[in-house]
């Protein structure tokens, strides 16, 4: 018979108890990976204790006033920058300092320390409304005094004091309301591009960027912004009364400096935020009732992300050892 070639087998093959070495092998991986899956889970476990933990610090422990406060002192409120909905100038932050520093007997005055150049107009009225509100409530003055600037939105707030303090190099004014937005229906025909826009309601898209507005459009938006400044204006002649020395260019979105402002009667008075403690208010202590964020609440809401993040790639990655 013709003899045929053998085939070699491999080296592992021929050592001898090679299945029981690889069975180990696989048997140490699975374990080694329980051990994972296992830390993982009390990671986070951990990490989600720790999370509700400092969330619940930052809700029962956070803004406290600084200073003071059983004691006569005059109780300030800062308005920063834009006034949104989400920021540190919304009207839900600021309308929970307000009755805070309303609430608290050792307040002589509530002053708004100002530096904005506006915002909405919806957070600002819901301010203003409230700061109306609580000054009949508590009987305490309110006054606004005004750093840099005190624009649009802003002064929509601080005609609801009684007594608006400036500098005379101060920004005020700026009554008025702006819906603004781009056109490229023109340069879309230049470059051969087609907009494919549909809708229910012939108006639905009207304020698409990409699509032509119409007279009728235009004409609808022009009320509605009117209606808003009508808001404004009532705000402020409701505010300032006798005191204002309205022109045609007073509700016309003009702003001017502070000495410009005191000539028209937009504003009161020069002084600053210690002036007012000490020379309006009879009480120099300042006890600062604005909510800020801290860097727990900042620190908490990145730990948060992350931590969601985490878990929707644990989640993505499949099926673990158990």
């Amino acid at each position: 018979m013709p003899d045929f070639p053998v085939p070699e087998q491999p080296a592992a093959a021929q050592a001898p108890g090679w299945e029981r070495a690889t069975l180990e092998k696989l048997a140490f991986a699975a374990l080694e990976e329980q051990r994972l899956a296992r830390r993982w889970r009390l990671f986070m476990r951990l990490a989600w204790l720790s999370f509700f933990c400092v969330t619940a610090w930052l809700i029962w422990g956070r803004s406290v006033p600084t200073g003071d406060a059983t004691s006569a002192h005059t109780a300030m409120v800062e308005i920063k920058g834009e006034i949104a909905s989400g920021g540190e100038a919304s009207a839900d932050q600021l309308i929970s300092a307000l009755r805070s520093a309303f609430e608290d007997d050792g307040a002589r005055a509530v002053v708004l320390l100002i530096n904005s150049p506006g915002g909405s107009p919806v957070q600002a009225g819901m301010v203003n409304d409230e700061i109306r509100r609580l000054k009949a409530k508590h009987g305490k003055p309110v006054y606004a005094v005004v750093e840099e600037s005190c624009a649009s939105a802003a002064y929509y707030i601080a005609v609801a004091s009684d007594k608006i303090f400036v500098d005379k190099a101060s920004i005020v004014g700026s009554i008025g309301v702006l819906m603004d937005g781009f056109g490229f229906t023109g340069l879309m025909d230049k470059i051969g591009v087609e907009r494919r826009l549909m809708t229910a309601g012939e108006n639905k898209g009207f304020l698409d960027p990409f699509s032509p507005q119409s007279d009728k459009q235009r004409a609808f938006a022009q009320v509605m912004l009117d209606q808003i400044h009508r808001q404004f204006v009532d705000a402020v002649k409701a505010g300032r009364g006798a005191r204002l020395k309205e022109t045609p260019e007073t509700f016309s979105g003009l702003f001017w400096s502070g000495q410009q402002a005191l000539e028209l009667g937009l504003v009161d008075q020069f002084g600053s935020l210690d002036f007012v403690a000490r020379e309006v208010v009879k009480a120099e202590d300042i006890v600062d009732y604005t909510r800020h964020e801290n860097v727990a609440e900042r620190l908490a809401k990145r730990f948060g992300a992350a931590l969601g993040e985490a878990s929707v790639r644990a989640l993505r990655s499949g099926p673990v050892w158990r």
